[in-house]
């Protein structure tokens, strides 16, 4: 099914511009169809769907292990308290694109599906850029600027998605899923064991399994990965018999708009490498992108000029819940890696 619905003005098919508007119509639900299925944005957030103006998104903590009490002991009542809430407002997106009286005169389609494609695409392109600059104004901060708007990249608890010091809720110190150290094979062991060690708010263990890996999309960093998970031999080892436990297991994301998004916040000289569990993403409420209203676009003549406009409206947002999900490796003042 399409994701794009387009409205056709009133009286416009019984006009000129009626021999237009259903092969546009077509044009535009059939390319929104084939970027869908070709977006990476299923594979960094949980895509929702939205019903009001903003979603909250809370959880309790976990239940306190069960304790030996004896023959006839008394049983022991747990609490449970709220995790962190986060609040993830709706935005408005609009774009918009005409056709002049003079192309539908002459019947130039060709030129209108052009322009028609230019529409999809900004408004995919959109939503793709907006989802990684999210998770890289989290690797700075708890707030990144889109346009004019500013939009919050914090986890829950406040700490920008990828710090050193997420407190827990209930039990347990800060843990951190920001790290220092280039990729190598050990750094990747190292953050990786961080991850599986990640304790939840009540201070139990997650049972946390990072399976994707995703960098921008640089040369070296790039080669680097997949000579460490791409050989079944251990590159940091001497020798050729130092097994590399990390071959195959790995699902790997090459990104051109992860460094797009780092270099429009000014920091090309960052390349970082993060870890995340497409499992835990699916399940909890970790990264969220959510949809109100998909893509619509009204046709309508303007009649100042007699051109046929055609609008485009959406409403979407995105922003992080629970940290747990992902760690960040490359990073200036990061947990340091041995």
């Amino acid at each position: 099914m399409a994701y794009v619905t387009v409205s056709i003005g009133s009286g416009l098919v019984d006009s000129l511009y009626g021999k237009s508007q259903f092969p546009i119509k077509s044009f535009l639900e059939k390319q929104g169809e084939a970027f869908e299925q070709q977006s990476l944005l299923k594979k960094l957030y949980r895509m929702e769907k939205s019903k009001h103006w903003a979603e909250r998104y809370t959880g309790e903590t976990a239940m306190d292990d069960f304790e030996p009490v004896g023959e006839g002991g008394e049983i022991p009542r747990t609490g449970f308290e709220e995790t962190n809430p986060r609040d993830i407002v709706n935005e408005t997106w609009k774009q918009s694109f005409s056709l002049t009286r003079e192309l539908v005169d002459d019947g130039n389609l060709g030129e209108m599906k052009k322009r028609a494609n230019k529409l999809i695409t900004a408004y995919d392109r959109t939503r793709e850029k907006f989802g990684r600059v999210l998770y890289a104004g989290g690797l700075f901060g708890t707030e990144v600027k889109v346009g004019s708007k500013k939009f919050n990249c914090a986890a829950a608890d406040g700490k920008p998605l990828f710090a050193t010091n997420h407190a827990s809720k209930v039990k347990g110190g800060s843990q951190s899923n920001l790290f220092e150290g280039d990729f190598t094979a050990s750094h990747l062991d190292e953050v990786e064991t961080f991850m599986q060690n990640v304790k939840g708010d009540n201070g139990e263990l997650l049972g946390i399994a990072p399976d994707t890996i995703w960098i921008p999309n640089d040369a070296a960093i790039k080669r680097k990965v997949f000579e460490v998970v791409g050989a079944d031999r251990n590159p940091d080892a001497a020798g050729a018999n130092g097994f590399n436990f990390q071959v195959g297991r790995w699902n790997i994301i090459v990104d051109p708009y992860f460094r797009q998004a780092l270099n429009g916040l000014g920091k090309s000289a960052v390349t970082p490498w993060v870890l995340l569990d497409s499992k835990f993403m699916e399940l909890n409420d970790g990264p969220i992108f959510q949809d109100r209203v998909k893509l619509e676009v009204n046709s309508t003549i303007d009649q100042n000029n007699h051109n046929n406009v055609w609008d485009g409206y959406a409403r979407f947002s995105a922003g992080f819940v629970d940290w747990r999900f992902a760690a960040a490796g490359g990073m200036t003042g990061g947990t340091a890696l041995t």
